[in-house]
């Protein structure tokens, strides 16, 4: 058996106008985040994870934002494109590790289900799905409520 590691990190700046999608639900939220996607930014940061421990590179070289397809796309397709392309490579998802930085809202009501959620879309059980949230303790960009932030570290097993 193989075992490797992948480690993901991901940004997203809060913007006027748009559905905050996080986890793969709609947040209730007066700002969402500015992404060429829904930019659900935990989505993304687990993809990335999966995709780097896979070898794979990053989520921007396998669905690019100059693609006019992925415009405004559910990151839930993404992320089912993601477990595709590592099941392709023989490879299946261990567990998942991540955590959301955000002052702002509260996220512990929505964790559940978005384990739910993720794990049905992954195609996982819902134990190898682990979610936390998390503040800045008011500092940096995070803690002056201009974005979230987003990390996730996963074992994939061939």
């Amino acid at each position: 058996m193989k075992i490797r590691v992948g480690f993901g990190y991901d940004v997203h700046q809060f913007s006027e106008g748009r559905d905050l999608w996080l986890g793969g639900i709609k947040i209730d939220y007066e700002r969402g985040l500015k992404g060429h996607s829904d930019a659900d930014v935990l989505v993304h940061v687990i993809c990335d994870a999966l995709l780097g421990a896979a070898n794979l590179r990053d989520i921007g070289f396998q669905f690019p934002d100059t693609a006019g397809e992925f415009k405004d796309i559910d990151s839930k397709i993404l992320l089912k494109r993601t477990v595709a392309l590592l099941q392709e490579k023989g490879f299946s998802i261990g567990n998942i590790d991540a955590t959301i930085c955000a002052e702002l809202p509260k996220l512990n009501p929505y964790i559940q289900e978005m384990k739910c959620v993720l794990a049905r879309v992954m195609g996982i059980d819902e134990e190898d799905l682990s979610i936390k949230a998390t503040t800045t303790e008011k500092l940096g960009f995070v803690g002056r409520q201009e974005g979230i932030a987003a990390y996730a570290t996963v074992l994939i097993e061939k």
